[in-house]
């Protein structure tokens, strides 16, 4: 790693899927002209099934049209991966950094983001581990807590990571998350006997194992991005 580098982090709250991936796509093409430095989106989504730029439809499980009456909207991607779920109480970031920069390739990026779930996970008493081949994220046992899904341009990054604190599992009934079956899906919640803190404490400290497993050291905290 070089350096003492710079994270600026964009604290968003809750945020439309749509406004996200705009507001990314503003963010890597002024991180690709230097505007910017590396940027880290940390936020939560209302319900929103999302597919890879593979197109699984055969992985979500209801017809399109019933998606609307469960408060639910399905959005189509071009990271990695392949279909999930965001919704609330679940945390997301969105790393727009320059992997050249710091001397990583894609598959060390991917192994880096999995390594930062697991560290939080351990914050919290709770073993996870990456999964077998074809089986990118984090798992507690066969049940997955953490996703996946990037894309790089360029060395640029962009989507990224989601881990379950605690959101409404029964959403995940009506698809394979991530195209993987016989598998399940957990949550931090629902693994762990501790009482858990605020959320905004528990994205801080996803923030921080970001930070620490990246190797940045000054954070920059906003709300807003001009």
């Amino acid at each position: 790693m070089r350096g003492q580098r710079s994270l600026e982090v964009l604290k968003m709250g809750i945020m439309n899927y749509s406004e996200a991936i705009k507001l990314q796509e503003k963010l890597i093409s002024d991180r690709k002209l230097g505007k910017i430095t590396d940027t880290l989106l940390s936020l939560q989504h209302p319900p929103t099934y999302t597919l890879g730029k593979r197109r699984t439809y055969h992985n979500l499980l209801v017809p399109e049209s019933e998606l609307k009456s469960m408060g639910a909207e399905l959005h189509y991607t071009e990271r990695g991966g392949d279909i999930t779920f965001h919704g609330p109480h679940q945390a997301i970031l969105y790393p727009i950094i320059n992997l050249r920069d710091i001397g990583l390739g894609p598959r060390k990026y991917v192994e880096n983001l999995e390594l930062l779930m697991i560290e939080f996970a351990s914050l919290y008493g709770v073993q996870a581990h990456a999964g077998k081949k074809g089986e990118t994220g984090v798992w507690v046992g066969d049940r997955k807590i953490g996703a996946i899904g990037v894309k790089i341009s360029s060395g640029f990054t962009s989507h990224g990571l989601a881990v379950n604190i605690d959101p409404d599992l029964n959403y995940f009934k009506h698809i394979v998350p991530c195209g993987i079956v016989d598998k399940g899906v957990t949550s931090l919640k629902r693994e762990t006997n501790m009482v858990l803190p605020s959320e905004e404490v528990i994205h801080e400290q996803l923030i921080s194992c970001f930070a620490r497993v990246f190797g940045y050291i000054n954070l920059v905290y906003k709300d807003t991005y001009q």
